[in-house]
């Protein structure tokens, strides 16, 4: 089986769709929708081709098995939030009540509508199809977005942000919507999931809160799940742990699960990717040998990745005629590489 990365393309619209669908409750980016699925492909495409202007810049890549030529993992990144329409979360911050006369002082937590990570870049739409979540595939999709940005940095702002899916249970109700929004909205959560994720966000400027809500007023189900993250989504906040990204107090304003952020200039690709020569060879060295490494051939216009299992020798990557095929390079052209694990990237320098 080889798995390779590459840009979205319009013929991949019934194969993504077909993801939506198994993607369920919460992801908002990837609703099963026909029209709004192939309108995003279409402003992916536009964007590397030059044709759209900054606040409607996303870049989505598509894992793809090629022995079938199925598309079976979706991930992009938006190039700059909240250009076009506001991006809301809430911030969880601290209101102090004190009266010196009555020996009061209250430090109370908050939660306050907020437009922080407007201009920011986000990391977004992770989906892996169930039965391809094995062999570092998963690691692969949602890492290829750092490469990608260390290849390309001018192209992304300053700060990358990430929102996680808040907890909701098996039925797909959240105790946080159920607590906050709707309080005010009076529409079930996953109706005003699926209207934020097709772009429907104008109602949340209208009728959220402008003023601090007093978290110790919410139910203690609701508290108990603010900054937290859905159990399905635990493997990839830790995957974005290891690349540098923190939680730092910014909440989804629907079911609050944590937003993660970091700067650019700290994420781990961009201090230890490394560009190397490509060796082609008929067989690669067992000498070599090595943990998982995302391979990626950095050409802007047909940017494509793949996966190997052996660190490059002094500056020099060898790969097969097949790697090399898949990543459409030639012997004596450069690659960018990364290790997939954390801990397998001394082995390699």
């Amino acid at each position: 089986m080889m798995m390779r990365i590459r840009y979205v393309q319009p013929g991949d619209l019934e194969d993504i769709y077909q993801l939506a669908e198994k993607a369920g409750f919460g992801l908002t980016s990837l609703q099963p929708h026909r029209e709004k699925l192939l309108a995003r492909i279409q402003r992916a495409c536009d964007t590397v081709q030059g044709l759209t202007k900054k606040a409607d810049q996303v870049y989505l890549f598509v894992l793809e098995d090629t022995q079938i030529n199925k598309v079976v993992g979706l991930c992009g990144i938006e190039v700059a939030l909240g250009l076009s329409e506001p991006w809301y979360n809430f911030h969880v911050g601290t209101q102090v009540h004190t009266s010196s006369a009555l020996g009061v002082y209250k430090a109370l937590p908050t939660l306050f509508l907020s437009n922080d990570h407007t201009n920011c870049s986000e990391l977004c739409t992770l989906f892996l199809d169930p039965d391809y979540r094995k062999n570092s595939n998963g690691k692969f999709l949602s890492k290829i977005r750092f490469l990608f940005i260390a290849a390309f940095q001018s192209l992304f702002e300053k700060k990358i942000v990430a929102e996680m899916r808040g907890f909701s249970d098996e039925k797909g109700e959240s105790p946080f919507w159920d607590a906050v929004g709707h309080k005010f909205f009076n529409i079930e959560f996953n109706k005003a999931d699926y209207l934020s994720g097709t772009g429907q966000k104008a109602f949340i400027a209208e009728l959220m809160p402008r003023y601090p809500l007093y978290i110790d007023m919410l139910p203690e189900e609701a508290q108990a799940v603010i900054g937290k993250v859905h159990p399905n989504t635990v493997p990839a906040s830790k995957l974005l742990y290891e690349e540098g990204l923190r939680y730092q107090g910014y909440v989804d304003i629907f079911d609050g699960g944590a937003t993660l952020e970091a700067d650019v200039e700290n994420l781990r690709a961009m201090k230890q990717s490394q560009s190397v020569q490509v060796k082609i060879v008929d067989q690669v060295s067992s000498a070599l040998s090595s943990g998982p490494m995302i391979v990626a051939n950095d050409d802007y216009n047909d940017y494509k990745a793949i996966l190997v299992a052996h660190c490059p020798e002094n500056a020099v990557l060898q790969l097969t005629a097949s790697e090399a095929a898949q990543l459409e390079v030639q012997d004596g052209g450069h690659v960018r590489l990364l290790s997939v694990n954390v801990s397998g990237e001394k082995a390699c320098l």
